[in-house]
């Protein structure tokens, strides 16, 4: 036998089935055209839905935030509810699609249940701060644009969310604050109710005239508008300190003028009582040497 010979049985013998396997593919294309045709339908119809579902499913969220915006609805528990509706009509959307595909419904349904308790086994954070979310919602122990203190941070809430809230600080910072741990702490509200109290405690020399220290802080707090007059402020002796007299000076003024006024009235005391020739100590000790 020569070489072109061995040469082209080996050719054979590979080109063979290999044609014998195309053939057999074209064969079974031909006689299961129609199923193919059939689930290639059912898939094309599956991404129609799950592209026109998801479409829909934002059309119907914005919609519902339309509606509660006009009901005049707090934004944060707005885009709490507009989240917690685009999830639960996208689910629906994703079962309809793959039931379009061949999937029994009810199965799907029975395995995102396991699948559900066993995630929900897994991630019981995630779970305590979706329930923690539907707390603030429905007992709103603040709104968006409130200025609070939970879990150690202090700033105004920006937005509810499904797992979390969104906190903006004084200095502009974004912080999220797991909502598990604002249920699950106290919440300090700056903003909830229209006025607060300003609480300053002004040290003065024992060698001042109390009376004319207590005239002169009474004159600061009446010139200023911005301080009301109901409930009346309080001014007096809180304490003798080590190093000085301490006086209190409580003025009631609106939530939204507390730190201009608390900044201003500081500024002001100081410049009074210093031309009024009342001395703020600085902390000092008497040593008495005795023989």
């Amino acid at each position: 036998m020569t070489e072109s010979t061995t040469h082209n049985v080996a050719e054979n013998a590979v080109v063979h089935p290999l044609r014998d396997s195309v053939l057999h593919a074209s064969s079974w294309i031909t006689d299961n055209q129609n199923l193919l045709i059939h689930y290639a339908l059912n898939l094309i119809s599956a991404i129609i839905i799950l592209v026109i579902g998801n479409i829909i499913v934002k059309v119907i969220a914005s919609a519902v935030a339309k509606v509660l915006h006009k009901e005049k609805m707090d934004s944060a528990v707005v885009e709490f509810i507009h989240a917690l509706v685009r999830y639960l009509l996208f689910t629906i959307v994703i079962i309809a699609a793959l039931s379009r595909v061949g999937v029994q419904t009810a199965s799907v349904v029975a395995v995102i249940g396991a699948a559900g308790l066993a995630v929900g086994l897994a991630l019981q954070g995630s779970l305590s701060n979706f329930a923690a979310g539907i707390l603030i919602v429905a007992f709103r122990p603040f709104k968006s644009g409130d200025f609070v203190e939970v879990s150690n941070v202090s700033g105004s809430v920006k937005s509810i969310q499904v797992f979390s809230t969104e906190l903006r600080t004084s200095d502009n910072k974004t912080v999220i604050v797991p909502n598990s741990s604002i249920i699950g702490n106290p919440i300090t509200n700056y903003s909830r109710n229209s006025t607060r109290r300003i609480d300053l405690v002004i040290r003065v020399s024992y060698r001042a005239d109390l009376q004319k220290t207590k005239a002169v802080l009474e004159r600061i707090v009446e010139e200023d508008d911005r301080i009301l007059t109901d409930p009346t402020p309080t001014i007096g002796v809180a304490a003798l300190a080590d190093s000085s007299v301490n006086f209190v000076v409580r003025p009631w003024v609106k939530t939204a003028d507390y730190w201009a006024v608390t900044y201003s009235l500081n500024q002001t005391i100081k410049d009074e009582l210093s031309k009024a020739g009342i001395d703020i100590p600085y902390p000092q000790m008497d040593v008495h040497l005795t023989k």
